[in-house]
């Protein structure tokens, strides 16, 4: 593949990686045929920031993790009003993170 594009791919999307993980992923997108690559761009990745929005003004109903395919803790948070706020706050520093490894591991499955 052509580093050109494997470049555009990652500044344009970096956002949405943790950055630890940034290397790992332009080395296996240099392994990836043109097929999976495209396939790859059509992915929708969740925004961090929109999802800390989300956690902070309605982090209590367990939005922010239902958006991420956290069902167990979407309904508890949902059940016990983020367990009196206390999942709520700790959401509001933690959702970031959860969010850009959920996209890396969707981009993972993908490759």
């Amino acid at each position: 593949m052509e580093q050109q594009r494997i470049d555009m791919y990652i500044m344009t999307n970096q956002k949405y990686f943790p950055e630890e993980k940034i290397l790992y992923l332009k080395d296996k997108l240099r392994t990836m045929d043109e097929e999976k690559f495209s396939l790859m761009s059509t992915v929708e990745l969740k925004d961090p920031m929109i999802l800390l929005l989300i956690s902070i003004f309605l982090g209590y109903l367990g939005i922010d993790r239902f958006m991420l395919g956290d069902t167990g803790m979407g309904i508890l948070k949902l059940l016990t009003g983020g367990c009196c706020g206390i999942l709520t706050i700790i959401d509001w520093f933690s959702i970031s993170k959860k969010a850009k490894e959920y996209n890396f591991n969707k981009v993972m499955s993908l490759i």
